[in-house]
């Protein structure tokens, strides 16, 4: 008899391995979570390149988790994930690419404890650029992982074993960090897609700092859905991260009507004579135009002088506070690039700190200028591409020249998604990147992608055709308020009526995330509660999504009737609604229905009794 193992491998030729396509799978039960997460310890062992885990899970804890899932409606059920390991994992070592500096972590990180509570299953610690420093991928002593889409190209950096392992098909989803590019430039040099999200919209506690004040936590996926659809999850305040901001996540977008893209003035892009590089941009631009684009010329200078200001100015001293104690006590333990950056930090005063940040305040406005009448730049990715033998020849300047369009993000507070553009006629990836202010992480999803798909590339390093582009959900008009129902309201229960009255209309079906409780009230007509709890804690229940005018609103909440109240809800993809909760009080007694994940279920229930 097939093992789950080889049957998964077999199943494999036919799946199209995004995210959505991994769980939509489990959903149907044409593949297990088991069978997906042995697939991707048989494709690490058949792939054989040492140098992009530094270490793994044992395969029967990672198995055992998969197969206690129990809730297919988690939107990461079953998905397989890596992370970059400067980021924790409980009971596993995080070393930060440097073995002396190693620990073990008690507990998991936020946004790993997030991705758990979500479904998704931990395979394992990726390598990376020691303690994050570095564009290229090959400043580790756990090895250099070799690049799946042309072997003698570095794979990209810091977060080089994230990238290579979702572009050679090992996991369909990984974490990388990125504070100057690094989940960028590595998702350009593998042909994937790198999301940056506005800082603080996803907790950094539990991560190794890097620049603190501009590090955050990056997605690395085949598609640039699914990187939303993990966003989604990891999303959402922390109150252990003192840079966590309170940032809502909008829903995804239709691709806007007169969208209008910034690109640099002529002669401002530095391509350092790659031609082939400088030709894939043109014709990603003349791609945007034929999309309907609108491209405007901006002023790329001030991004430029900001970009200097991350490694000439004192935030390299963020990088030498974090490993100052390392580098007094055992400098040889130090990659010697890294310590070649990182010592030059222990050297800015208090005054050239306070001159760079008054100048950076300048620069943040005349990008702020810049940026407010576009929907979004579009630069390269990376100005060229280059092998593993010239970046170990010349590791500092070739380094710095695939940050020229990365560095300034984050001291702009500005949002990045990185998307394939082309494959060149020497095999090298090319790629580009959308750049907005803060907090339009899903806008640029929504744009960036109908670009992705119009490419018609492959995904990663493995040939696999995209899927097919779904529409995006539909949303409410400009001036609706979007109401979530989880009981008697739901479209053909007792109270719909009154929505349907009021003219609401029917977005679509949704799932909480799984951080309320659901009781049945005594009440006429029947009615639940739902009691928000915990997160991760609770379970996931279903409702309708129902848009309404304000007037609308405004009549419908005010009839509703005690213990009920109208608070905001947070659904599964990490977006918010308002919706039904219940009072506390009003639980005491009633019965918890939460197993029946949602009314519907309950009320067929208890019909057939």
């Amino acid at each position: 008899m097939a093992s789950d193992a080889s049957r998964s491998r077999d199943e494999a030729k036919h799946v199209t391995e995004t995210v959505a396509a991994i769980v939509a799978a489990h959903r149907a039960g044409t593949m297990t979570p088991a069978q997906t997460v042995a697939r991707s310890y048989q494709r690490i062992r058949e792939h054989n390149d040492p140098a992009i885990f530094i270490s793994l899970r044992d395969e029967k804890d990672a198995l055992a988790e998969a197969e206690r899932l129990a809730d297919p409606t988690l939107p990461l059920y079953g998905v397989p994930v890596a992370v970059k390991d400067n980021i924790d994992v409980a009971g596993l070592p995080t070393t930060a690419a440097c073995p002396a500096f190693s620990y073990l972590p008690e507990q998991d990180s936020t946004v790993v404890a997030k991705l758990r509570a979500a479904g998704a299953v931990i395979i394992g610690k990726t390598n990376l650029d020691q303690f994050a420093t570095g564009l290229v991928g090959v400043r580790s002593p756990y090895g250099i992982p070799r690049n799946p889409v042309r072997g003698d190209l570095v794979p990209g950096g810091s977060s080089s074993g994230s990238a290579v392992a979702v572009s050679a098909g090992l996991v369909p989803l990984s974490l990388g960090t990125d504070t100057a590019g690094s989940g960028r430039v590595p998702a350009m040099l593998n042909n994937i897609v790198g999301l940056k999200p506005s800082l603080g919209l996803i907790s950094t506690t539990g991560v190794v700092p890097a620049c603190r004040t501009l590090d955050c936590v990056s997605i690395f996926s085949l598609t640039a859905d699914d990187a939303l659809a993990a966003l989604a999850v990891m999303s959402g305040p922390d109150q252990s991260d003192p840079y966590s901001r309170d940032r809502a996540l909008a829903p995804l977008a239709s691709f806007p009507a007169k969208l209008k893209l910034g690109i640099p003035q002529t002669g401002q892009l530095k391509f350092f004579g790659d031609r082939e590089a400088e030709e894939a941009y043109g014709e990603a631009c003349k791609r945007w135009q034929a999309l309907g684009a609108n491209l405007v010329e901006f002023d790329l200078a001030p991004f430029y002088e900001t970009a200097r200001l991350l490694y000439e100015g004192p935030w390299v001293a963020e990088r030498y506070l974090v490993i100052r104690d390392l580098l007094a006590s055992s400098p040889e333990a130090v990659h010697p690039v890294t310590r070649e950056i990182t010592v030059g930090g222990s050297r800015p005063t208090a005054a050239d700190t306070f001159s760079a940040l008054y100048r950076l305040e300048a620069l943040r406005r005349v990008a702020e200028r810049s940026l407010a009448q576009l929907d979004a730049i579009v630069l390269p990715t990376a100005p060229t591409v280059y092998s593993t033998a010239d970046v170990l020849a010349n590791p500092i300047e070739l380094n710095s020249r695939l940050g020229t369009y990365t560095n300034f993000v984050n001291l702009l507070d500005m949002c990045g998604l990185a998307l394939p553009a082309a494959m060149r006629p020497d095999g090298a990836p090319f790629g580009i990147t959308l750049l907005a202010r803060a907090g339009r992480d899903a806008e640029l999803a929504g744009i960036g992608r109908v670009f992705h798909a119009d490419t018609g590339l492959t995904l990663g390093a493995n040939s696999l055709p995209q899927p097919p582009l779904t529409a995006a959900p539909t949303q409410a008009g400009s001036d609706d308020i979007t109401i979530a129902v989880v009981g008697a309201h739901l479209s053909g229960m007792a109270l719909n009526h009154e929505l349907t009255t009021l003219d609401a209309r029917l977005l679509e079906e949704a799932v909480t995330a799984p951080d309320y409780r659901l009781y049945a009230l005594d009440t006429t007509p029947p009615k639940p509660g739902m009691l928000r709890i915990e997160a991760g804690a609770g379970a996931a229940i279903k409702l309708e999504l129902w848009a309404m005018s304000p007037a609308a609103f405004g009549t419908f909440v005010a009839a509703i009737p005690p213990p009920l109240s109208i608070g905001t809800i947070r659904l599964a993809d990490g977006r918010q609604a308002k919706g039904f909760i219940v009072e506390p009080a009003a639980i005491q007694g009633a019965k918890d229905i939460s197993a029946y994940g949602g009314w519907r279920a309950f009320m067929a229930e208890r019909a057939k009794a």
